[in-house]
């Protein structure tokens, strides 16, 4: 008989708000406080807001305009790397008391843990153990974690997203006896993990608005309506799910890419637009280096202004065998650009990925290059890596990267988008 397993799931409570309120030496639960960066418009997205300001009604993820008139707030800009180590702190303090082989960090902010082994050896219960852990992150940090436990990885953090919100001890438990007595008709139904707007439209189509709607429906509809992503929306309908803690682990793809994404600081003309994206792809080529990789494709999605309602231009570029180069690279993806980009429209977004990313040593010569310049050229590569690793990543710069239009580096002052606060 298969063992039964215990999860956790612990988030940090609206982190990146409750960070810069500890810093500021003040009560995230009783300062309003939003984490938006201050010199961009009002339409900017607020990164998080604190636990006060979501008790009087503010989204978590609202943008700053819509934050209503007269309420008085502080406006912290990102500082992403202090969020980083703060984030690294708490899981050290996770491993105080779980091996790392039974922690998944699903965030930056949000990990699963396995915990059955452990109870025995600590004599305790999961709630109570999760009380501890949550404890210490508190002691250490001043940082509010919530709890979810579960009889599987779904229902811990169902537990975490509904029932602890309910909670006193900031704490829920489910299994699928208790998930099917207290939340099978809970509403809305995207408060469940993985139901989205998307699905909750088609699923309020044909009628169904809960969880034992999904469980009592015909599944030969549900499988109509989804394919084959059905099996797991019924699974999860009846608190049910298969995938262990050992799995994840042991999950290996078969095939890897790399990618970068950027939204423009403005519209962009076709000329800009394409030193952004050469720059994206240089910056990728390094990447492939630093980890000793190569990649046998780039594909380019390039996303226009709003304003002109114009479907994306999407295409992908073969290479002639496997390659690290960025001159490559770039090359490649200048002319994808320019073959699928409209030049009249003003382009927004950008995206490139390298695909079927594989190991150097794999890395094969066409018969189009010379072994030698490509050696070379990696060389120059891997010295340009241990520069930046050194001296930071605007030590070295292309030409490209100081014309007009450039975001190269800008975006290396960031992380994630967002200004790394260092």
């Amino acid at each position: 008989m298969k063992k039964q397993r215990t999860y956790i799931c612990i988030d940090l409570k609206s982190f990146y708000a409750s960070v810069e309120c500890r810093e500021r030496g003040l009560d995230p639960m009783k300062t309003n406080l939003v984490v938006a960066d201050p010199e961009r418009t009002e339409k900017t997205i607020c990164l998080a807001v604190s636990p006060a300001m979501k008790a009087l009604g503010v989204p978590g993820r609202c943008r700053v305009f819509e934050i209503p008139d007269g309420l008085e707030y502080i406006m912290a800009p990102p500082r992403m790397q202090l969020y980083i180590d703060y984030s690294a702190e708490i899981y050290g303090i996770y491993l105080n008391y779980i091996s790392k082989d039974d922690i998944h960090v699903y965030s930056i902010d949000e990990v699963f843990m396995d915990v059955t082994d452990y109870l025995h050896l600590y004599q305790t219960s999961a709630v109570e153990l999760s009380h501890r852990i949550r404890q210490d992150v508190m002691t250490a940090t001043g940082i509010t974690a919530t709890a979810g436990v579960g009889t599987n990885l779904y229902l811990a953090k169902v537990a975490l997203d509904i029932t602890a919100k309910h909670s006193r001890t900031h704490t829920g438990c489910l299994d699928e006896k208790s998930y099917r007595e207290t939340l099978w008709n809970h509403r809305p139904i995207t408060d469940f993990w993985r139901v989205g707007k998307g699905t909750a439209r088609r699923l309020s189509q044909v009628g169904i608005s809960t969880m034992e709607g999904i469980a009592r429906a015909d599944e030969k509809l549900l499988y109509k309506l989804f394919g084959v992503d059905a099996e797991l929306l019924i699974d999860h309908a009846w608190g049910r799910e298969s995938t262990t803690m050992a799995d994840i682990k042991n999950y290996r793809p078969d095939t890897s890419s790399l990618s970068s994404g950027q939204v423009l600081p403005r519209d962009y003309l076709f000329e800009e637009a394409c030193l952004a994206a050469k720059e994206m792809a240089d910056l990728l080529g390094l990447e492939l280096v630093e980890k000793g990789l190569a990649a046998d494709s780039l594909t380019l999605h390039v996303g226009y202004s709003r304003q002109f309602q114009k479907k994306s231009a999407h295409g992908t570029e073969r290479f002639l065998a496997p390659t690290a180069s960025a001159r490559k690279i770039t090359a490649g993806t200048g002319r994808l650009f320019e073959r699928i980009v409209d030049r009249y429209t003003p382009v927004r977004r950008i995206s490139l990925s390298l695909n079927r990313v594989e190991e150097e040593s794999w890395q094969q010569y066409d018969l189009f290059s010379r072994p030698e310049d490509l050696e070379k050229e990696r060389r120059i590569q891997k010295a340009v890596v241990e520069i930046r690793e050194r001296f930071g990543k605007n030590a070295v710069l292309r030409g490209m990267n100081l014309e007009k239009g450039a975001t190269t580096r800008e975006r290396n002052r960031q992380i994630g988008g967002h200004k790394s606060g260092v």
